[in-house]
């Protein structure tokens, strides 16, 4: 019987994995984007990035996916004038990439102010497009000084996605509730449930620890 249980477990493992992948993959994106808007020069869009980012990082997490969930689920069904159901899993995607973003955007906005200004001066000078500063000269330097804290945020997030389960996703918390709900032994299932947490937390790490040894494999102290 219990065999059957640790099955669902694993295979609910996967979602959160799966959850996890995508939600840094759309974080970063809103990362770059927000700390692209926060350096640029026109006033209105600098204020309008930082006051979202600003509002997102201060809300706990668990408001912003309930505001996603069933707030943009009600919004777009009054605005198209029927009922348009947001799944879970993409709920949980939206609100945790977002939550990632947030703070993303900080971080790669220190790692391109880390970035020396005498390079973008060269690259004006050698002839470079804007956006191939950006990305020949910006983006591989700022890389290097954003994997750490991007770093941090993965492992945050990979503990962060167990609040989907309170919108019914089948993730690896929902089943080990299940399981042990239905068995009477939570010690047994929340252990499991924690072993594989620090599991995936190790490989995650190590993972980590290589792109930041490739990262820096040209620069000498």
């Amino acid at each position: 019987m219990h065999s059957g249980f640790i099955i669902q477990i694993l295979l609910g493992t996967l979602v959160t994995l799966k959850l996890a992948v995508c939600a840094a993959i759309f974080g970063m994106i809103v990362g770059l984007f927000g700390a692209s808007l926060e350096s640029i020069r026109n006033p209105l869009l600098r204020y309008s990035a930082a006051s979202l980012i600003f509002i997102i990082r201060g809300l706990p997490e668990l408001l912003v996916l309930f505001f996603i969930y069933f707030g943009a689920t009600a919004i777009l069904s009054n605005l198209f004038n029927h009922y348009i159901d947001i799944s879970a899993f993409v709920a949980g995607v939206l609100a945790l990439g977002l939550i990632f973003g947030s703070y993303a955007s900080q971080v790669f906005r220190g790692a391109f102010l880390a970035v020396d200004k005498g390079q973008i001066e060269a690259g004006k000078a050698l002839g470079f497009k804007r956006m191939q500063i950006f990305t020949h000269i910006q983006l591989p330097q700022a890389w290097r000084h954003a994997i750490p804290g991007l770093g941090n945020l993965w492992l945050v997030l990979l503990k962060d996605t167990a609040i989907v389960t309170l919108i019914g996703l089948s993730d690896m918390m929902n089943q080990a509730k299940i399981a042990a709900s239905t068995t009477h032994q939570p010690f047994t299932f929340y252990l499991l449930a924690a072993a594989i947490y620090l599991i995936i937390t190790s490989i995650s790490q190590k993972i980590i620890n290589i792109f930041t040894v490739r990262a820096n494999r040209y620069v000498h102290a």
